[in-house]
């Protein structure tokens, strides 16, 4: 049975609503009277929407996931040239955005990844799910490199994405604890390093 419009609409301004207290202050850090009262909603609509504050937490980072999938997307597609440069803009984006500010600031993976791991089962994989999907999409652009020579070949595509995940994340935690960028323009660097041609 499918949603009236209004219905959609009431939830969807709950999830986006609570995103930013989400990721400003975790899942468990922000209480459910303190979601309800910045969308000025009653506890019984939220209910109606869902079944728990879980069930809220799985919709919300299926939303994001979704969100963020659309927002590399378009990022790759508004930038010009190689497989390189787009992987490039994504990287820079984590650092600086000039529409949406830095990406790795506003990312729920990184906010949430170890929070949720032992809280929920549910959100963990849904989280693991979208990791999955972006390091798979990160390798699919490696391997275009490689075909159009902008890649270096001996690189293996899958493992090289999730080294260059497993940098960027890092560095973006590193960033958030020390409340300086100075890691992810490292994780640049090291990014930039990582995809040069062997030397004869």
């Amino acid at each position: 049975m499918k949603r009236s419009s209004k219905s959609e609409a009431t939830r969807q301004h709950i999830l986006e609503t609570s995103f930013p207290l989400v990721l400003q202050k975790g899942f468990v850090g922000v209480g459910l009277q303190e979601i309800l009262k910045a969308c000025d909603v009653p506890k019984g609509s939220f209910y109606h929407y869902f079944a728990s504050k879980e069930a809220f937490g799985c919709a919300l980072l299926e939303q994001y996931i979704t969100y963020y999938k659309d927002q590399v997307e378009q990022l790759w597609q508004l930038t010009d040239g190689s497989a390189y440069a787009r992987l490039m803009a994504l990287w820079q984006a984590w650092i600086e955005d000039p529409i949406r500010g830095g990406w790795a600031e506003n990312c729920l993976i990184v906010k949430l990844a170890a929070e949720v791991s032992d809280l929920s089962e549910d959100m963990r994989q849904i989280l693991n799910f979208g990791v999955n999907k972006l390091t798979e999409r990160v390798a699919a652009l490696l391997e275009e490199g490689q075909q159009e020579g902008s890649i270096p070949a001996h690189i293996q595509p899958f493992k090289m994405a999730q080294v260059m995940y497993q940098l960027w994340l890092g560095a973006a935690l590193l960033a958030k604890l020390a409340q300086d960028k100075a890691p992810l323009h490292l994780a640049l660097e090291t990014t930039q390093n990582l995809l040069q041609p062997i030397k004869d």
